[in-house]
């Protein structure tokens, strides 16, 4: 058989970012770098620089996922479309955890390479997955997250419980609390991958929302303008419809180049909101009582960014049809108006085209007038010639007698040749 040389790819295509095993007690810092395709390949470089300080093989220039044990933690790498993740994960000890100064898996992290990632730091996560008879809840979480915005809820069809506040703290981290009970390793891997999809997709989403207002502004005015200029075309001149066009087709450009500067971001806005939305229901959370979950901090809180996000590329989209159906109008009007000047410019063509038949038919008139003129000459000089031969007639008379039928053979002749030359 002849292999489809995407084949392997695609069919590891279903294998590929597995949830890494994951038993309790551990620590996990999950740090998201928003790069570009420079920074991409910085990134890939290093973190086999990391590799390579460890005596294990570089990536190779193809590599999006790494997963590895480098000792005093485990590494887990992605490269994504538009940032790249990495995790970081130690396992702790329950006795040795103090939510006041928590151990952290980045501690373990060489902290001159760390500070080197490549890109600009969009999310940073500790997550502390820990056993429920572990610790007091009710005496950590005060110490270790914000009580007025604490969210909680039961998690893995109630197997688990999840603690966060959404806060940045002083490292500049936010803060996930997960107690796990019979979970499975594999299992508790899923969950903590899927809370901290949460979070990257979540500030990836929110990228949409400065562009969004951004664009608010140049939308704002790019609909006034619109609105100026309808109204000039409703009582313009002919004289005023050439700069009116030219202020309606600057107007559409800029609205399509701006069009065109957000609309991937849009888009990527609108694909992370959805993955956001599956990430929550695929960690099938239940209330807890008088707690706020997951999914309703997220449609409480993100609802009014989605909708700006949303509204603008609306907005983007009716601004540009409204543009182009303005821009149909004032075309059509000045196609139209082109028509009757082209119309009036053939009826005075056909005028001018009467008056040279007529000169030509003048014209032709005198041409007979001459050329009978010049051939009864010519008879006058035979007629005399001939008089002295025995011509009985005198010239004059001659030439009388023959003026109309030369007259008539002039005119037939010239009749001939004028409708020869307008049949051709």
């Amino acid at each position: 058989m002849i292999e489809h040389p995407q084949r392997q790819a695609l069919h590891n295509e279903v294998h590929a970012r597995p949830p890494e095993p994951m038993q309790t007690p551990m620590a996990i810092s999950h740090v998201v770098m928003w790069v570009d395709r420079d920074s991409a390949q910085a990134s890939r470089a290093h973190v086999s620089r990391l590799l390579l300080d460890h005596h294990l093989s570089a990536a190779d220039a193809h590599t999006n996922h790494i997963r590895v044990d480098l000792g005093a933690f485990r590494l887990r790498w992605e490269l994504h479309t538009e940032f790249v993740s990495w995790t970081f994960m130690r396992p702790v000890s329950d006795a040795a955890f103090d939510p006041t100064h928590p151990m952290t898996a980045v501690e373990a992290v060489p902290q001159a390479w760390l500070a080197q990632l490549p890109g600009a730091c969009l999310a940073r996560l500790h997550v502390w997955l820990l056993a429920p008879s572990a610790l007091d809840v009710h005496t950590v979480l005060p110490q270790l997250l914000h009580e007025d915005t604490l969210v909680a809820s039961t998690v893995a069809e109630g197997h688990g419980e999840v603690y966060t506040d959404f806060q940045l703290h002083p490292d500049g981290y936010s803060r996930v609390l997960l107690m796990t009970g019979s979970l499975s390793p594999r299992r508790q891997g899923r969950l903590v991958q899927q809370l901290l999809e949460i979070e990257t997709y979540r500030m990836a989403a929110s990228l949409g929302l400065p562009a969004a207002r951004d664009a608010s502004q140049a939308l704002a005015d790019a609909e006034r303008e619109l609105a100026a200029l309808a109204q000039a075309i409703r009582s313009a001149a002919r004289a005023d419809e050439a700069d009116l066009l030219d202020r309606l087709t600057r107007l559409a450009g800029e609205v399509e180049g701006q069009y065109a500067a957000t609309h991937s971001r849009f888009s990527a806005t609108r694909a992370y909101f959805e993955l956001v939305d599956r990430r929550i229901r695929d960690i099938a959370e239940s209330r807890m009582p008088g707690m706020q979950t997951i999914g309703e901090f997220m449609e409480r809180r993100l609802s009014p960014a989605r909708s700006t996000c949303d509204w603008a590329a609306r907005r983007q989209n009716a601004l540009s049809e409204r543009v182009s159906r303005m821009s149909n109008l004032l075309r059509t009007r000045v196609d139209f108006e082109q028509q009757l000047s082209s119309q009036q410019l053939l009826a005075t063509m056909n005028q001018r085209q009467d008056v040279q038949l007529k000169l030509q038919s003048t014209v032709e008139g005198l041409s007979v007038a001459a050329i009978t003129y010049y051939f009864t000459g010519l008879v006058s000089y035979l007629a005399k010639g001939a008089e002295k031969f025995g011509w009985p007639f005198a010239a004059d008379i001659t030439a009388a007698c023959a003026l109309p039928f030369v007259g008539l053979l002039v005119w037939l002749s010239m009749r001939r040749l004028h409708n020869k030359v307008f049949k051709t």
